[in-house]
């Protein structure tokens, strides 16, 4: 597993930050933990890249991945009209288990595929992820598996899958796994849940106060590799 960087010491994380920092830079792909999977990701605003990214991922544009930030003031710089709600989840759960779809700011310079005018974002709780993220801001991340596949939790595991298409896999030990994100549309007045996760519609709603929650649909779905640009997969989520 030639590319493969150890990153469980803050030593070693910050040699191997650095390295998947210039690919990244330069159009290539890179393999990163997160706090739920392991996920791949590309420099956001690189349209070739994410090309790639859904090409290795075996995807088509027709389910474009969502975008990991660094920090919360990422988010009016990728989206627009971000309801008040939407800024009190993220107050509250980020860095975290949440992901929001929010208007894309049309002016914007990128093409993750066909995402209908929006933008799933998520900000994850994961040292190595949010190092690298600081380095080179958004990037598109996808669950690190080909479509149909397990979520990968190890880097052996998301190399076996992705093989030479990742220059660099940053191993961070075993990813956390467990439930996926929740994700939430808060493209119209109220918050719509599109996928229950790790934040029960409880714990939302003493967010919220008197914003009313529409609820999840029957069922989780999949949990890596859903059908729509507004259900990314676990890991920014995720995904």
């Amino acid at each position: 597993m030639s590319g493969v960087v150890d990153c469980t010491s803050e030593e070693s994380r910050a040699a191997g930050v650095k390295q998947a920092a210039e690919v990244v830079r330069d159009g290539g792909l890179v393999v990163l933990p997160t706090d739920t999977v392991y996920g791949i990701g590309a420099d956001a605003f690189d349209a070739d890249a994410v090309a790639a990214l859904l090409e290795a991922k075996g995807r088509g544009r027709d389910m474009p991945p969502p975008v990991l930030v660094p920090n919360p003031r990422t988010v009016d710089g990728l989206a627009t009209r971000v309801p008040d709600y939407a800024r009190s989840l993220i107050e509250a759960f980020w860095p975290g288990p949440l992901t929001l779809v929010l208007h894309a700011q049309p002016s914007l310079m990128w093409d993750l595929g066909e995402t209908n005018g929006t933008v799933a974002v998520r900000m994850p709780r994961e040292d190595t992820a949010l190092a690298l993220l600081d380095e080179v801001g958004p990037m598109a991340v996808t669950s690190a598996n080909r479509t149909g596949q397990p979520a990968a939790t190890t880097v052996t595991e998301a190399a076996v899958q992705l093989g030479s298409s990742v220059e660099v896999y940053l191993d961070g030990g075993t990813a956390a796994g467990g439930e996926a994100s929740t994700i939430l549309d808060c493209t119209g007045d109220v918050p719509s849940v599109l996928r229950a996760g790790a934040l029960p519609p409880e714990a939302l709603q003493e967010v919220l106060g008197e914003v009313r929650l529409d609820g999840a649909p029957e069922g989780h779905g999949d949990a890596t590799d859903t059908p729509s640009s507004d259900e990314p997969d676990r890991e920014s989520s995720g995904d």
